[in-house]
C-alpha cells in the first residue's frame, strides 16, 4: 500500500474513553497513512489520556456530530465508547449514516455466567432497584451516572463505589467509595466481607478492569443481579485485532481514490 502525502491522510475520529480505545490509538496515532482524533465525552474528572490528539467534550446531538465530522473533515469513524454509553453510539451511527461515512463499531464482549455463579438478569437499573428490598447491604458498582433509579430505595443500605463524586443524590442510607479499577481479587473479597454485603448490582460492561468482583462473590456464594446492556445500533466487532484489520481496509479504499 502507498503512503499519502501529510496534506491526503484521511482523518479519523476514535470516539473513546475504554482502555480499548486507548489500546486502537496507541496503535494508531503514528500511523503513516491516517491523522487520528480521539474524543473523550469529559464525565470522570482526571480522565487517562490517549496517545495522540485528543478533544474532550460533547458534540451536541447526531446535528452537532455531524457538523463536527464535516469541519474536521472525517472520514472514518471508530466507536470504542463503553457498551453502555448508547446515546453516543445511537449518534455515530446516525450521523455515519447521513454523511455516508464508514462506521468502526467496537464492542467489547460481555461478561457471562460461570459454573458457580448466581445471576439475576435484568433489562436496565429500574428493574434492578425494583428487587432491592429482597436484600439489606448491597454492593452497588454501576458508575457515577446512573445512581438516579436508587435514590428512592429506603430499605437496603448500599455500598456505592465510584471514580469521581456522583451529581445526583444517593440512596438515604449509603456510603460512597471513591476508587478507580481496575480492582484485584483479594481486595474484592476484603470489602464484600468488611461491609457484609449480601447482593451485588453490577451492570455488565464486560472487560478485565473490574471483573474480580464477580469472581469474589462467585466464591462467597452471594446473588448479583446483573443489569443488560443497551443493543448496539450498528454491526460491531469484539477484538481490537478486527477494528485495525478494518481501518486497513478503509484505508486502502481511500487511498486508491487518490
Amino acid at each position: 500500500m502507498n503512503s499519502v502525502s501529510n496534506t491526503r491522510r484521511p482523518a479519523v475520529l476514535l470516539l473513546g474513553g475504554t482502555s480499548e480505545a486507548g489500546a486502537i490509538a496507541s496503535h494508531l496515532a503514528t500511523h503513516p497513512d491516517l491523522k487520528l482524533i480521539s474524543s473523550l465525552a469529559g464525565r470522570v474528572a482526571h480522565p487517562k489520556l490517549p496517545t495522540g490528539q485528543t478533544r474532550i467534550g460533547g458534540f451536541g446531538g447526531v446535528e452537532g456530530l455531524i457538523t463536527y465530522l464535516q469541519q474536521e473533515k472525517i472520514q472514518i469513524v471508530i466507536d470504542a465508547t463503553h457498551p453502555f454509553a448508547a446515546n453516543i453510539s445511537r449518534n455515530a451511527a446516525a450521523a455515519c449514516q447521513r454523511l455516508g461515512i464508514p462506521l468502526i463499531s467496537y464492542v467489547r464482549p460481555p461478561w457471562t455466567p460461570q459454573q458457580g455463579d448466581h445471576w439475576q438478569d435484568v433489562p436496565d437499573l429500574e428493574a434492578a432497584a425494583a428487587l432491592t428490598r429482597s436484600y439489606h447491604r448491597i454492593f452497588l458498582a454501576i458508575g457515577r451516572q446512573e445512581l438516579a433509579p436508587f435514590a428512592t430505595c429506603i430499605h437496603p443500605w448500599f455500598l456505592i463505589r465510584t471514580i469521581d463524586q456522583p451529581d445526583v443524590p444517593l440512596p438515604p442510607n449509603a456510603k460512597l467509595i471513591l476508587a478507580r479499577g481496575p480492582f484485584h481479587l483479594a481486595d474484592e473479597l476484603r470489602l464484600l466481607k468488611a461491609h457484609a454485603i449480601d447482593c451485588i448490582i453490577s451492570k455488565n460492561s464486560g472487560g478485565p478492569a473490574t471483573y474480580d468482583k464477580l469472581e469474589a462473590a462467585r466464591i462467597l456464594g452471594l446473588p448479583v443481579i446483573m443489569v443488560d446492556r443497551p443493543t448496539p445500533p450498528t454491526n460491531n466487532v469484539h477484538t481490537i485485532e478486527a477494528v485495525l484489520s478494518q481501518i486497513s481496509t478503509e484505508l486502502g479504499r481511500l487511498i486508491t481514490k487518490y
